[in-house]
């Protein structure tokens, strides 16, 4: 029987897979790699853009179709079990993800590694600290049943992801790291592995915009968010928009309409698509995962990285208690950006 490899890995996104590679530029161990495939067609698409990267590295990718029916979890988590139970080391990329912290009740390794799921990694260290249920920041306030049924799980992981003596726990993450809990390892991720394989990247003379999935998760008003773009684009030169992976086509097709912006559907995370480019001077974000790596996948570049803040108003009557002071977090805590106020977008807006 073959043996089981070193480190067994688990994501679920195109952003977590990159951010596992980079873990790897950095580590020697035999990986192996299994994607919990999504379902949205963007994200699977990436994710197997980014899979053909990562056996092109020599990694081990084993692709389930772990959504793909009632009958499909039973299935993945059944044909896991025996890697799960022998692997020395296990690397996640999203602790929040239900699915995720199921198999890390049947895990007993003893070394566990989160890589980078973007700014949710914040979120998860601070609530680690706090010994706090783990909770996505814009579910916060709105627990639903299934949320109460969950919550042992939930529980469950969290013990299992908090460092003791017995077990070992790494967060590698570009994101700025505060008030880590006692025993936590934090390894910084710089992209090394990224800028060795791509680039430099050829410069434009315009600016590219990168799109949010703020109003599909409920947190800002699609007018407003349309009326920011739109000031956004006129007062910076934006030719490109940048969709979101998790963007409704409805609500890009209105974009397009409104503000005459190429929209363009990345088919890798957008940390490899500047690197490879050709890239604006100038990239306008809110605030978001990519204006913390960004800066790290460009530098040496002429590349700036602008970031505009989400105006209070902005914000659904239903987003979160914590959606205002998280998105302010995100930017006040970016490193080599240049921060826009939400009035320069807000100007000549709805």
């Amino acid at each position: 029987m073959k043996s089981a490899p070193a480190t067994l890995a688990f994501v679920e996104s195109p952003v977590q897979l990159l951010n596992l590679l980079e873990w790897a530029h950095t580590a020697t161990t035999d990986l192996t790699v299994v994607v919990l495939s999504p379902l949205d067609p963007m994200s699977r698409g990436q994710l197997r853009r980014v899979a053909e990267l990562a056996r092109d590295e020599g990694v081990t990718v084993r692709w389930e179709e772990a959504r793909g029916g009632v009958a499909a979890p039973f299935k993945t988590i059944g044909g896991l079990a025996p890697l799960l139970r022998r692997a020395d080391r296990i690397v996640i990329g999203d602790p929040f993800s239900r699915y995720v912290q199921l198999l890390l009740t049947i895990t007993g390794a003893r070394d566990l590694t989160v890589v980078d799921d973007g700014t949710a990694t914040m979120e998860f260290i601070a609530q680690l600290a706090a010994k706090e249920p783990l909770v996505r920041w814009h579910r916060r306030g709105r627990r639903s049943p299934r949320d109460l049924l969950f919550a042992p799980m939930s529980s469950a992981a969290r013990r299992r992801l908090t460092p003791s003596g017995s077990r070992t726990v790494e967060v590698f993450s570009s994101m700025p790291v505060r008030d880590a809990p006692p025993g936590l390892t934090v390894t910084a991720n710089d992209f090394a592995w990224t800028r060795s394989r791509f680039g430099p990247p050829r410069i434009t003379r315009t600016s590219d915009l990168v799109g949010t999935s703020l109003v599909e998760t409920g947190v800002v008003d699609c007018d407003r968010y349309i009326a920011a773009v739109t000031a956004l684009a006129r007062t910076h030169n934006v030719t490109r928009y940048f969709a979101h992976r998790r963007e409704s086509t409805e609500k890009l097709h209105r974009l397009h309409a409104e503000t005459g912006l190429e929209i363009v559907r990345p088919d890798l995370p957008l940390e490899l698509i500047a690197r490879r480019g050709p890239i604006g001077r100038t990239i306008v974000s809110f605030p978001s995962t990519v204006v913390h790596t960004l800066p790290l996948a460009l530098v040496g570049t002429e590349v700036r990285v602008a970031v505009c803040d989400i105006d209070p108003n902005w914000l659904t009557e239903t987003a979160s208690p914590r959606a205002q002071g998280f998105l302010a977090g995100v930017t006040g805590t970016a490193r080599d950006v240049q921060r826009l106020g939400p009035m320069n977008a807000a100007a000549g807006g709805a």
